[in-house]
């Protein structure tokens, strides 16, 4: 499975970033930089075969090979475990003892001799004892997410084999590291799923170089050292990303020093920023009397984070809010084993949807995601594992120790985030600032009264009025989970309300939806099918190969940094666009605005798409960020003759913000032209016993006079078409007062007047072959989820689905983005988080729809609305899945709908059992008088 292609502007950039992360990163190209030498694979597609033993489950008791890195499970050895099996199982895992033993031979080179040697592993889960010729590299490392060394150059030899064993236990011996990483709401696996690697080092060298850079230009660096046999120098350069020196300085260092704070002020730097990465690297070299004697190099961005009690989150001076979603390391054909292609994959789609931030739920990433974090602009919260269930103070100390050491340089971490959920050992909170100098500040991640820190309250998954209550405390609101998105729930429905709220309030540093992707792993064990673990895992915006689903194209829009109000009347509207800058840092004259006037393929028409008749550019308007103005746009004085006008903005960057679409008229030249066009036919009503006919342009429809509805429909050619049993009113029962029929000026016409909501239905059928349905319901006052009319028509016959109007994805009531264009879908079954993903949706709640061609086996048919907002419901379907799906659905298999149900999400559901908890928009729609529709139908082949 290929994931999704990089943006060309995208390409260049990580293009040059990996240039110079190679240029400063590369090892072994001399004597006095680190030498690396790995001994896995770099990458789960680019693996080494190590001989491996497993101890319980599939293909285990026996000698056999594995590729590494990679997870025994999806290798084909032992047993699959979610990490809610505690509840399947009981408190012991039914597989707690299974063990991956390997084995694996390497040679050193012999210019080696003489150097420090270091033995690395980027991550195993969980428990890891390593041997090198027999002997112990040191302690067993517990924590599955973490970079751990060994220094085994005394344990080598030189020029010839050494033999390398490792023994991972999938669960740990400590109690405390299983409940904090494997009793957790994902997959549980086992094996060596990141990098293993030698590095080489001269005895004199340096350790590590912590790096503190502010926004105004204060550098410093603690240094440590290892081995110091005299009096040295520190020579500093500092680059900027074009490789310009910018600083040079020296340092002295002494003898047996294991510290040293280097230091400079640079008077002009381009400071780091998640709208403007801008990165620098640090050339740091060890030297004695001129002999370089070690050198490495560290990139790191100038920026400033300071949280204000009672204010808000500020980034080098100025406050921003935190667009962010919740990332899990996982892709379904390899599981946490990954690649940089999947990782900068996964920055670039964040990023699409205009995000800025990302938390690393619920453990640390790899490398590679922080660095493409760092070099396209992601604010990060990086968090120590801990899901509900914190780890001892003993492990934990080690594990802070490990994470920090790694990541610290990397300018896109914002804060450390100690634990997820109760999760959190508080007697860690000080070891972070231990390793980090920048004094970065540290959270808790939590859903837990008395768990805020550092002025910062991040309580899980509140919902509006108790976030409206949040946002009157004296805290920083700033939830790292929110909007549960399973299936189709949560993620954009009801964000909008939220982000409004958020957007809008002084105490709010904005949140993190819960979560990226579906977490579907292909079983091994089950003739390679995705399992999400049924309601545990199908959490996402995407799906596991990152297929987008509606959320997506919704989140895009309501987080646009480009906020245009909406237009109250498109009939009178002067071409002025009501703007605000929801940037944090950049301009709007800054962004490039394009606008077209389009014509749509008409109905009939097998093609989609559309024609552009008049288009522009221009600059956007000199406003500061968070800042209100207005943009003319520069329209012909015709302009509201043409179907549409979109318009597209796009960043400094060359990327899309995003493209509007509004529809400029109604359907009434669609309606002249077409519906009311002369045919040849004369229509005529027949009365016959129980049932009634009309007919027209060689169409015949049969009603039931009894209930009114309609029966069976004739076309002159081909099978019968199944669409009837209507119009069936959605929210109440009706009956049948009278009918009755007549001729008017050559149209037969049949009328059914009803006792209940639905006043009337009145069919007629021109000489054409077009049907008009005129229908009117009135509804006591009040508010209501679907108020509409319902048919029937069997969904195994259909073939596809092509309309005007909001699109291609469904859409909810608080979820009601979409563009206004002409789209096609072909059927497909999917139900959003469950296989086989396919997007868009066939099924669901289609808005603002003009006109639509439903194609099925029987032939085409058509509807088309004189009116707008329509809604177009399709078959059966549910937001969430589970005993019972929701939210519930109209009577019939296609409906015609004045409103539509609002989608909550699986918490929701166990708050109140409905999205109304999640805003305004998650109310029904209140009704207060007569409602009047006009619905043209053809049930035939339409040329265009």
């Amino acid at each position: 499975m290929t994931i999704n292609m990089i943006p060309q502007r995208m390409q260049a950039c990580v293009a040059k970033s990996t240039w110079l992360l190679f240029m400063f990163m590369a090892f072994g190209l001399n004597a006095q930089q680190t030498e690396q030498q790995f001994l896995s694979g770099t990458d789960s597609k680019n693996t080494v075969e190590w001989d491996f033993f497993c101890t319980g489950g599939r293909n285990s008791g026996e000698w056999t090979t594995i590729n590494v890195p990679s997870h025994w499970e999806q290798e084909g050895f032992g047993t699959y475990n979610y990490g809610r099996d505690y509840v399947t199982y009981g408190k012991n895992f039914q597989f707690a003892d299974e063990q991956g033993k390997y084995k694996h031979t390497f040679t050193v080179p012999e210019d080696w001799q003489g150097k420090t040697i270091e033995l690395v592993f980027e991550g195993s889960m969980t428990d890891t004892e390593v041997k090198v010729n027999g002997q112990l590299a040191g302690d067993i490392h517990q924590g599955a997410f973490y970079r751990f060394k060994y220094d085994i150059t005394d344990k080598l030899k030189f020029g010839e084999e050494n033999l390398l064993e490792v023994t991972v236990s999938k669960m740990s011996a400590d109690h405390s590291v299983n409940r904090a990483e494997r009793y957790a709401d994902y997959w549980i696996f086992g094996g060596i799923f990141r990098p293993v690697y030698l590095e080489a080092m001269p005895k004199q060298h340096i350790a590590q170089a912590a790096i503190t850079a502010e926004a105004d230009g204060s550098f410093s660096a603690e240094v440590t050292l290892e081995g110091l046999e005299k009096n040295a120098e520190l020579a500093a350069t500092i680059t900027d990303q074009s490789g310009n020196v910018v600083s040079q300085f020296i340092t002295n260092a002494k003898k047996n020093d294991k510290k040293v704070v280097i230091s400079d002020k640079l008077d002009e730097v381009n400071t780091w920023t998640s709208e403007s990465p801008n990165l620098y690297h640090l050339t740091l070299s060890l030297e004695h009397k001129g002999e370089q004697l070690h050198k490495i190099h560290e990139r790191f961005g100038f920026r400033t984070i300071e949280i204000k009690q009672g204010d808000g989150i500020y980034v080098n001076g100025t406050k921003i809010k935190l667009k962010g979603v919740n990332r899990h390391a996982f892709w379904p054909e390899t599981g946490r084993s990954l690649t940089p292609a999947i990782n900068l994959n996964d920055v670039l789609l964040i990023k699409e949807m205009n995000m800025n931030a990302v938390r690393t739920a619920h453990y640390p990433p790899d490398p590679s995601f922080l660095d493409y974090c760092d070099s396209l602009g992601l604010y990060v919260m990086d968090e120590l594992a801990g899901w509900q269930n914190a780890y001892d103070t003993a492990p934990g100390e080690k594990l802070v120790k490990e994470l920090v050491e790694r990541d610290l340089n990397h300018p896109s971490i914002l804060f450390w985030s100690n634990g997820n959920e109760g999760g959190t050992n508080k007697e860690l909170d000080d070891d972070f600032g231990m390793y980090d100098p920048s004094g970065r500040p540290v959270l808790h991640a939590h859903h837990r009264p008395g768990n805020s820190h550092n002025d910062v309250d991040t309580d899980h998954y509140e919902n509006y009025k108790s976030l409206q209550s949040k946002l009157q405390d004296t805290l920083i609101y700033m939830p790292t989970e929110f909007l549960h998105g399973q299936d189709d729930g949560g993620g954009a429905s009801g964000l909008t309300d939220y982000w409004e709220l958020m957007w809008k309030s002084k105490m709010s540093a904005g949140g993190f939806l819960w979560v990226l992707s579906d977490e579907g792993i292909i079983r091994t064990d089950i003739h390679n099918k995705i399992d999400v673990n049924r309601l545990n895992a199908p959490d996402g915006l995407v799906g596991p190969f990152r297929q987008k689903e509606g959320s997506v194209y919704a989140i895009k829009e309501i987080y646009s940094p480009v906020h245009i109000a909406a237009i109250n009347d498109i009939a009178t509207w002067d071409g002025v666009l009501q703007l605000e800058n929801r940037y944090h840092f950049t301009n709007l004259a800054e962004v490039t605005f394009d606008w077209k006037l389009v014509t749509f393929n008409a109905i009939g028409n097998p093609q989609t798409g559309y024609k552009t008749l008049q288009s522009g550019q221009l600059q956007g308007p000199d406003l500061a960020p968070t800042a209100s103005g207005t943009l003319q746009l520069p329209l012909p004085s015709n302009y509201n003759e043409q179907d549409a006008l979109m318009l597209t903005a796009t960043d400094p960057h060359g990327e899309e913000i995003y493209t509007w679409s509004w529809r400029l008229q109604p359907n009434r030249q669609l309606i002249q032209e077409t519906i009311m066009a002369k045919g040849d036919e004369a229509s005529k009503v027949e009365d016959k016993d129980s049932v009634l006919t009309i007919s027209g342009g060689r169409f015949a429809l049969t009603f039931n006079k009894a209930d009114g509805k309609l029966i069976n429909i004739k076309k002159p050619s081909g099978p019968e078409l199944s669409f009837g049993n209507g119009p069936v009113f959605t929210e109440g029962e009706i009956s049948v007062n009278d009918v009755s029929y007549e001729e008017k000026d050559g149209t037969a016409v049949f009328r059914v007047n009803y006792d209940g909501a639905m006043k009337y239905a009145e069919w007629s059928i021109a000489d054409n072959g077009w049907v008009t349905l005129d229908y009117e319901y009135e509804l006591p006052e009040g508010d209501y989820a679907y108020p509409g009319i319902s048919f029937d028509y069997p969904e195994a016959n259909v073939i596809s689905a092509k309309w005007l109007g909001k699109g291609p994805f469904r859409v909810w009531k608080n979820r009601p983005q979409g563009r206004f264009d002409l789209h096609q879908n072909m059927y497909n079954d999917t139900h959003t988080g469950a296989t086989p993903w396919e997007y868009p949706e066939f099924k669901g709640y289609f808005g603002d729809v003009a006109w639509m061609e439903i194609n099925t086996a029987q032939g085409k048919f058509y509807v088309v609305a004189k009116e707008p907002n329509l809604y177009v419901r399709l078959f059966d379907f549910y937001g969430i899945s589970g005993p019972k799906g929701h939210p519930a659905l109209p009577n019939g298999d296609i409906s015609f709908l004045d409103a539509i149900p609002a989608l909550g999400s699986k918490l929701a559901l166990g708050i109140t059992g409905n999205a109304g908890v999640y805003g305004p928009m998650g109310e029904n729609t209140h009704m207060d008088g007569p409602v009047k529709r006009t619905l043209y139908f053809y049930f035939g082949i339409l040329q265009d």
